[in-house]
């Protein structure tokens, strides 16, 4: 059995049907119900309360940890979640972690997320992780404003990172599950190429086969709608590399090359599949 959280997500959901197609026994966990495949089984936890993952966890080979919002928040300790696994039996767990251990070690939330890993290195536990940067489903933050006004607004219109697609991230993260050749492997996962907003704001149009206005954001305008969803010190270390990307934040990665045989797909593949969320 191979445990999934984050299920319904942009990475889990794609996650959770690879593995169940690929013929493996999966628990789908999320914090609200949802359906999943045929087959897949689900659960409904709380990581903020580890002991709910418990009957998630019975009878697991696997983990994929993948962390909501509020655990990457000051006070929080998502390392319980991993000797949580431990007692359970579990012998490998993946983590998504950020590409931002790596390239600005020193941000609070970054710090918490190296610790994380840490302990996750130190708990006797088979292990891989996985430290993508920007996503690709990141545009969907602009979806309701293509589809009523035409318009994407955000900041820093020509500064780009090579964004990369969660559905590469999900077929990493399988291989990881299940092939022990990546077990203690860290994998920097991005896109084939740098690309700005406005750039993808092309890349929309061009898939929507109709013109997209791009509005450039101030930062604190950015700032306001983001922490709608995410603590305000993960939306200021987001904008920062936004705003002022360092060269290892510019780097297109081998990894998911590496890994998968074959190139990552680029923004506007992800646009053409994704196309419907904008119409």
């Amino acid at each position: 059995m191979i445990v999934v959280t984050g299920a319904t997500g942009n990475i889990g959901r794609p996650l959770v049907r690879a593995l169940a197609e690929a013929g493996e026994q999966v628990t789908a966990v999320s914090r609200n119900a949802a359906e999943v495949p045929d087959g897949v089984r689900h659960v409904v936890a709380d990581l903020a309360d580890p002991a709910s993952l418990e009957p998630a966890l019975t009878g697991a080979k696997a983990l994929f940890l993948l962390l909501s919002g509020d655990l990457h928040a000051v006070g929080a300790n998502p390392a319980d979640l991993i000797a949580k696994a431990a007692d359970a039996g579990v012998r490998r767990v993946v983590l998504l972690s950020t590409l931002g251990v790596a390239t600005r070690p020193f941000g609070t939330t970054r710090i918490a997320m190296r610790a994380l890993e840490d302990a996750l290195r130190e708990s006797g536990l088979d292990w891989a992780i996985l430290r993508p940067g920007g996503f690709d489903s990141n545009a969907l933050w602009w979806a309701e404003s293509v589809r009523t006004q035409g318009t994407v607004a955000a900041p820093f219109g020509d500064t780009g990172v090579p964004i990369v697609d969660p559905a590469d991230i999900a077929e990493v993260a399988a291989a990881c599950l299940v092939d022990d050749r990546h077990v203690g492997g860290v994998y920097e996962l991005t896109g084939p190429e740098v690309i700005t907003p406005r750039q993808q704001t092309a890349a929309l149009a061009a898939a929507l086969g109709e013109p997209v206005r791009f509005h450039e954001l101030t930062r604190a305008e950015a700032k306001a709608g983001m922490t709608q969803s995410m603590p305000g010190e993960l939306a200021d270390d987001t904008l920062d590399i936004l705003s002022s990307p360092t060269p290892a934040e510019l780097r297109v990665s081998p990894d998911v090359e590496r890994v998968l045989g074959r190139p990552p797909r680029s923004f506007a593949d992800w646009a053409a599949r994704n196309i419907a969320a904008f119409r």
